[in-house]
């Protein structure tokens, strides 16, 4: 079997709108031939090219057949860093927005990385990412990275106990679990004055 008919037949086993990296087929053949299959299925309209390496195969409305959905900007950015193993955390403001720490919410997508700062772009959807010290992206996936991030970018002056009472609640974590943490983010950056709502908090919590 070709490599051609090998790649068309494993993009057809895909799920539709879910965004794949080429570096998934080159086990099929050459990197020469796997590009040119791909090539020509993005030229035939059966996948679509989002990103340098990355492709999709839309997934049509079930209301509107004829409009065809790719993916999101998100989706693709959350590819990319994997693909290159590459931390990618939501930016401060995101995280203190989620939190509670503060009202306004971002207005546009951004991620914080240790790997290159780039856009990705997917119809109207926009998600930059942008490179930054690996010290602000501590505890990748965990909670207490999003409350480090998020009170990093929060002036410890706009927030006391009860900013941080509700950040904690918001994240939904056991009393065990909030004493682990405050503890993390004690031996943190974080400026003095939050490190000091913090220990506050922590005699809360022991009572």
């Amino acid at each position: 079997m070709s490599v051609s008919s090998k790649v068309s037949q494993r993009i057809q086993r895909m799920k539709r709108g879910v965004p794949f990296s080429i570096s998934r087929f080159y086990e099929l053949g050459s990197q020469t031939a796997v590009q040119k299959a791909l090539s020509r299925l993005s030229e035939e309209g059966v996948i679509e090219r989002v990103a340098k390496g990355i492709y999709v195969r839309p997934k049509p409305l079930p209301s509107l057949p004829a409009i065809k959905v790719k993916t999101s900007a998100v989706s693709v950015a959350r590819l990319w860093a994997r693909e290159h193993r590459y931390i990618l955390v939501s930016q401060g403001q995101e995280a203190a927005y989620r939190l509670g720490l503060q009202t306004q919410a971002p207005v546009k997508t951004i991620f914080w990385s240790d790997g290159p700062s780039r856009t990705f772009a997917v119809g109207n959807e926009v998600v930059e990412v942008r490179h930054i010290a690996r010290q602000k992206l501590r505890w990748s996936g965990r909670p207490e990275g999003e409350l480090f991030r998020g009170l990093s970018v929060t002036p410890p002056s706009g927030g006391g106990l009860q900013a941080l009472l509700k950040a904690f609640r918001r994240l939904g974590l056991t009393k065990q679990e909030s004493q682990a943490v405050v503890e993390r983010l004690k031996a943190s950056s974080l400026p003095k004055a939050w490190q000091e709502k913090l220990s506050e908090l922590e005699t809360r919590m022991a009572i």
